[in-house]
């Protein structure tokens, strides 16, 4: 049965028609601009990564693909970016330490042609790292840990904590960061029987450790400082 998508795309002030005519023609979709946004009503099975490839690429919009379903998000707030990079830098401070791996800002993540997603941080062990890499430079295969920040609205936050959590779980990511800058606050989740369970929630002047980490320890503020 096909997927409908109203609404997954929602891209700000950009659009115009003559960006509309750059996007290939697919059957069963419908592309309308409102007010300068773009608005995809679409009944097809499944979008591809050849489709995306197609279209117009628009600095700050991000293109993901989970399950065939297609979803586009904007440049996100100067906080979010610059917590996004604290982290980066204090698992790379750690993993350098000892050789344990590499975490990567926002990384393309492709499984197949009808999922690719680009977390805004992964951490890939050493171990693991040229079963990951491929020679496009992205990653062929689930990271070890992934976090998202969370974007402001409804269903940025559904999206995060329902479609990606399951989505991450499928894939067999070990650990899954929801981190919320504005509450300085981090959800931990880590993969038990059933897939990945939320093991706990951190809040400001926690500290954060993982079995995926030995010997990894920060205070969560560290992420969020400017």
């Amino acid at each position: 049965m096909a997927t409908p998508i109203t609404d997954q795309i929602n891209l700000h002030s950009y659009w115009t028609p003559e960006l509309v005519e750059q996007i290939p023609h697919v059957q069963g979709a419908r592309f309308d601009i409102i007010d300068g946004e773009l608005h995809v009503t679409s009944t097809i099975p499944a979008w591809t990564t050849d489709i995306v490839e197609q279209m117009p690429q628009i600095e700050g919009e991000r293109y993901e693909l989970m399950d065939g379903d297609l979803f586009v998000t904007t440049q996100p707030h100067l906080r979010h970016q610059n917590a996004c990079t604290n982290i980066v830098a204090e698992l790379n401070a750690w993993s350098r330490s000892g050789n344990h791996g590499i975490a990567i800002f926002a990384p393309g993540l492709v499984y197949g042609k009808g999922d690719a997603v680009a977390p805004d941080v992964v951490w890939v062990s050493a171990a693991r790292r040229a079963a990951v890499f491929g020679a496009d430079g992205k990653l062929h295969d689930s990271p070890e840990l992934v976090v998202e920040m969370l974007s402001p609205g409804k269903k940025n936050e559904k999206r995060d904590r329902e479609r990606k959590l399951d989505y991450y779980a499928r894939h067999d990511i070990q650990e899954y960061w929801i981190a919320d800058w504005r509450t300085v606050t981090i959800e931990v989740y880590r993969r038990d029987d059933a897939g990945l369970a939320l093991a706990q929630t951190l809040q400001a002047g926690d500290t954060i450790t993982s079995p995926l980490l030995p010997g990894f320890s920060c205070v969560i503020d560290r992420f969020f400082e400017l």
